[in-house]
């Protein structure tokens, strides 16, 4: 039998159903994206950049314990031309990051829109009685609407996939995952992963050793260890991962031994000597340090980093105050804008603060625990000032509203969301030479000055 002989082969199919179904479908999609930017409090994610995604696809996974690539939600964010409707996957993750146990409780618990009216229905193909009056052969109408034929064969298979991948997230207690430092404090430090997966229901097991679940390794289903070295230091939440899962956590501190003085050079940084950055006061590294190592400043001056990381005891982001004195005294070739970044790392968040010559403030960004501002849209020419000479930054948070001073004046004074931190050290970026001559947090009666 074909279309020809029976011309109510297709009377079956309700266009205008289908549609509904599809326009029902986009409609929860924006209701969940419209609650994730309320949740997420950063604006309308038609302003989103790359790294608002980025941060974004972070809190997602410490929500949910599943990662969603950045490219992924700028797809569904609709910032990346795409057509087809997110996988069962992505749409129970971030039915999960609402508040909703996966994508079939949120459409059944959420309201449900109203079937379109007949005045507002999109316009449908004629009916094959129409053609059939008509005399004309139905090849060409339906040629051009096969593709609603496949719609009812995508929800099908919605249906099915969303019942075999289940809801339920793997069981945490069935897996194991612990670490051990080769040394106690200093870089490079070589861990050791011992982890456990038995009851993995694929081979798709991963370490992930920091915050960037891009940066994941993978490791037999069927093994125990795994080693790495870590060459910055920092505090480090690193992930067991099954499939897109995170099954287990475990916290790793790399201290760094005082003050750190190192070159980013790809794969392994160039470290410089305590003596050699060790002033009467403070840290430097001077333009004679990098000569020594055959760095040269011009064309391109060498990206310094000097870092200061350790237990803090406590030391909490909502409520302390930090100062501390810097110079960059390269302001030639590609350093003629003196950009610094201070970054104030915690357990489980950053600050970072920027300084920049007065006349390169166009270009800097402010980040805190949970929120951001580019100089493309406030105000921060206050973190602009004349870095060849002695500069002094303050940060003060009073239960979670930072004020920053830069000589004494205030650059910004901004309001985070994220729940508080532990405050684990510092970390200083320059380009070319640089100069720390004093650091020190205070809280309440509480003086820790690095040294």
């Amino acid at each position: 039998m074909n279309s020809r002989s029976n011309p109510h082969l297709f009377k079956p199919i309700q266009v205008d159903s289908i549609v509904f179904m599809i326009t029902t479908e986009a409609f929860y999609l924006g209701e969940c994206l419209r609650l994730i930017e309320a949740k997420w409090q950063r604006g309308s994610s038609a302003e989103w950049k790359s790294y608002d995604f980025e941060r974004l696809s972070i809190d997602i996974c410490e929500a949910t314990g599943v990662s969603l690539s950045i490219s992924t939600l700028k797809r569904v964010f609709g910032k990346v031309s795409y057509t087809n409707l997110p996988s069962v996957h992505t749409l129970n993750t971030l039915a999960r990051f609402v508040g909703y146990e996966d994508w079939t409780a949120f459409r059944q618990q959420y309201a449900t829109p109203h079937a379109p009216s007949a005045a507002s229905a999109p316009s449908i193909p004629p009916t094959s009685h129409a053609i059939a009056s008509s005399g004309r052969t139905p090849r060409r109408t339906l040629t051009h609407w096969w593709p609603l034929l496949l719609i009812p064969i995508a929800l099908l298979g919605y249906s099915v996939l969303n019942r075999k991948s289940g809801s339920h997230p793997l069981p945490s207690a069935s897996f194991a995952f612990t670490c051990d430092k080769a040394v106690s404090e200093g870089v490079p430090n070589s861990v050791v992963f011992h982890y456990k997966a038995p009851v993995a229901p694929t081979d798709s097991v991963f370490i992930v050793q920091t915050w960037d679940m891009r940066r994941k390794k993978a490791v037999p289903a069927n093994g125990t260890e795994y080693s790495s070295i870590y060459y910055h230091p920092g505090y480090f939440n690193a992930k067991l991962v099954v499939d897109t899962q995170i099954v287990k956590t475990q916290n790793l501190m790399i201290s760094s031994g005082g003050w750190l003085a190192l070159v980013d050079n790809d794969p392994i940084p160039l470290y410089f000597t305590k003596e050699e950055i060790r002033r009467k006061e403070g840290v430097a590294v001077d333009s004679t340090t990098l000569a020594r190592y055959h760095l040269s400043l011009l064309p391109e001056a060498p990206k310094v980093r000097l870092f200061y990381i350790k237990d803090m005891e406590g030391l909490s982001d909502a409520d302390f105050s930090f100062e501390t004195t810097l110079s960059n005294g390269f302001n030639q070739g590609s350093g003629v804008c003196q950009y610094v970044e201070v970054l104030i790392q915690c357990k489980n968040d950053v600050f970072i603060i920027p300084l920049a010559a007065k006349a390169c403030t166009g270009a800097i960004n402010l980040w805190t625990p949970g929120k951001g501002l580019s100089s493309q849209e406030a105000d921060l020419s206050g973190f602009g000032c004349d870095l060849t000479q002695f500069s002094t930054l303050k940060v003060v948070s009073n239960h979670r509203q930072v004020s920053f001073f830069v000589n004494g004046r205030q650059a910004a004074s901004v309001s985070f969301p994220h729940e508080p931190s532990d405050i684990v050290g510092v970390q200083y970026r320059f380009t070319g030479t640089c100069a720390v001559r004093s650091a020190r947090f205070t809280s309440g009666n509480r003086t820790i000055s690095l040294q």
